[in-house]
């Protein structure tokens, strides 16, 4: 019979991600890992495996947790749609403006570092991407069935826009962008949505 674990695991797993997220994959080292969360290093390895892994375990986590954090943000009724399309936009602005830490977002910080050579990572972040683009979509289109966004512009269309401006305010606010200009983005973003 396996002995039970001695150590959360939701919270190695939330240590180990933040490792990631503040220096990137290739400068975590796993001493460094296994001194944050406090185990061993062989415990670290027989419970999750080896870093490249412990990685895309957090990194799936992670990506799971934003698509489910975006549905909750945008999912609900047709007749404040745009109001919560507006609020999420502004969200992410501001959230950014406030990263004085300048961790920036793990989806981007990851799919940057590693997409490239590591097809996992790629199809973990394409999937993420598509989600989310997906939930702003629906959004939009409950939006335009409310009256407020005109009905002949192309949801997808405008749901593409809006993801491209939040990755590019989260990219700014990682480059060292400043919180008043963050803000302007998103609401000029709002701004040029098409209206009735």
């Amino acid at each position: 019979m396996a002995r039970p674990r001695g150590f959360d695991e939701e919270e190695v797993l939330r240590v180990a991600r933040d490792q990631f997220w503040s220096t990137g994959y290739a400068a975590a080292r796993v001493d460094d890992i296994a001194a944050a969360t406090g185990l061993g290093k062989g415990s670290l390895y027989g419970a999750f495996g080896d870093k490249h892994q412990l990685f895309l375990r957090t990194f799936d986590d992670h990506c799971a947790e934003l698509v489910a954090a975006v549905r909750r943000a945008l999912d609900g009724p047709d007749a404040v749609a745009y109001e919560r399309l507006s609020a999420h936009v502004l969200k992410v602005a501001e959230a950014t403006a406030s990263d004085v830490c300048l961790r920036g977002c793990l989806l981007a910080k990851g799919t940057a570092e590693l997409s490239e050579q590591d097809q996992a990572v790629a199809a973990t972040a394409r999937r993420t991407f598509t989600a989310i683009e997906d939930l702003i979509t629906a959004c939009v289109a409950g939006a335009q069935r409310a009256g407020d966004i005109a009905p002949d512009a192309d949801p997808a269309r405008l749901a593409g826009l809006l993801l491209a401006v939040l990755r590019g305010i989260e990219a700014l606010g990682k480059g060292g962008g400043s919180p008043d200009s963050l803000r302007a983005i998103g609401e000029t973003a709002l701004a040029v949505l098409p209206r009735p």
